[in-house]
C-alpha cells in the first residue's frame, strides 16, 4: 500500500532538511514524498534537490498559499494514502509510516489520525506541549476541538469524492476539512495511540490576538457549514482546557518521567 507524505513549504530553509530526513529514513518501503514549494528564495530549494530521487515529485511556483500547496500536493499524489508533514516538523521515529500503512491494512478503515507532540525549537527532545486525540469525539467539534491535523491520514480517493482543503480560509481550513469528512456517518476512523510528528510551536493561528479571532470565526463557519450547531461561548471555552496541555509535561517532568498520555486534545 503506497503512502503519499505531503510537504508545503517557503522559506524554510532553517527546518526542511530534518523534516525531509525524518520521511527518507522510514522503514516502510513503499513511499511517495512530494513536496510544494511557493517559490523559496533562502535556498530550501538547493535542499530539497540535493535529495534527487528520494524526493518522488518537487514542484517550486507561486501559490495562493498553504491551502491552496496543500491541494496541489494532494492532487499530485498517487497513493492510497495521504497525509501532511509540515517544513518544520519531522516524524516522531523511522516506525510512524509503517505503523501507519499496517492500520489500513489490517482494518476495514478510511483515516487513521493520531498523537503529535511539540517541542522546544532549538532542544528538540524538551517537549513542551502533548496533544492526545485519545478522547476526541465527533460532539467535540462544537467546542472547536480535532484531532491532531499532522496526525490525519486519509484514503486519497475521499478527496475526490469530498473536495479538498478550502482556500477562502485563512487559518482554519484544516479544521474545516477534518469536520466534513470526520462527520460523514459513512466513513471509519481508527485512532493510534501515539505520536506521529514533533512540532515546533508557533503556527499562524497562535501568532497573534487577531489571528486567534480569525480563527474562532472560521470555526464557527465551518460547524455551521456541515450542519454542527454551536455558539461563541462554545468555541472559546477550550481555551481554558488547553492550559493544561502545557502545565501537565512540565509536572510530569518535574517527577522524573514523560507519558504521552499526559493530556487530551
Amino acid at each position: 500500500m503506497k503512502v503519499s507524505i505531503v510537504t508545503v513549504c517557503f522559506n524554510s530553509v532553517k527546518y526542511i532538511d530534518e523534516a525531509i530526513q525524518s520521511v527518507v529514513t522510514q522503514n516502510y518501503p513503499d513511499i511517495e514524498y512530494i513536496i510544494i514549494d511557493g517559490g523559496s528564495t533562502d535556498g530550501t530549494v538547493e535542499i530539497v534537490k540535493s535529495y534527487g530521487d528520494k524526493i518522488s515529485k518537487f514542484i517550486s511556483e507561486p501559490d495562493f498559499g498553504i491551502y491552496d500547496a496543500m491541494n496541489k500536493g494532494i492532487m499530485n499524489a498517487s497513493g492510497a494514502i495521504v497525509g501532511l508533514l509540515n517544513s518544520d516538523d519531522f516524524f516522531y521515529d523511522d516506525k510512524v509510516v509503517e505503523k501507519i500503512a499496517n492500520s489500513f491494512i489490517s482494518h476495514e478503515i478510511d483515516g487513521v489520525y493520531g498523537d503529535v507532540q511539540f517541542v522546544d525549537s532549538v532542544n528538540t527532545k524538551r517537549i513542551v506541549r502533548y496533544y492526545s486525540s485519545r478522547k476526541f469525539r465527533i460532539e467535540k467539534f462544537k467546542n472547536g476541538y480535532m484531532p491532531a491535523h499532522p496526525s490525519f491520514y486519509i484514503k486519497r480517493e475521499l478527496f475526490e469524492k469530498l473536495g479538498y482543503y478550502k482556500i477562502d480560509y485563512q487559518i482554519a481550513s484544516d479544521f474545516e476539512l477534518l469536520v466534513r469528512f470526520m462527520h460523514n456517518k459513512e466513513l471509519r476512523f481508527k485512532y493510534l495511540e501515539m505520536p506521529f510528528v514533533s512540532m515546533r510551536p508557533g503556527g499562524i493561528s497562535n501568532r497573534s490576538l487577531s489571528s486567534r479571532i480569525t480563527l474562532n470565526k472560521e470555526i464557527l463557519r465551518a460547524c455551521k457549514e456541515n450542519g454542527i450547531k454551536t455558539n461563541t461561548l462554545r468555541v472559546y471555552s477550550k481555551y481554558f482546557l488547553k492550559i493544561f496541555e502545557y502545565i501537565v509535561p512540565q509536572i510530569i517532568r518535574l517527577f522524573g518521567g514523560y507519558t504521552r498520555k499526559a493530556s487530551n486534545a
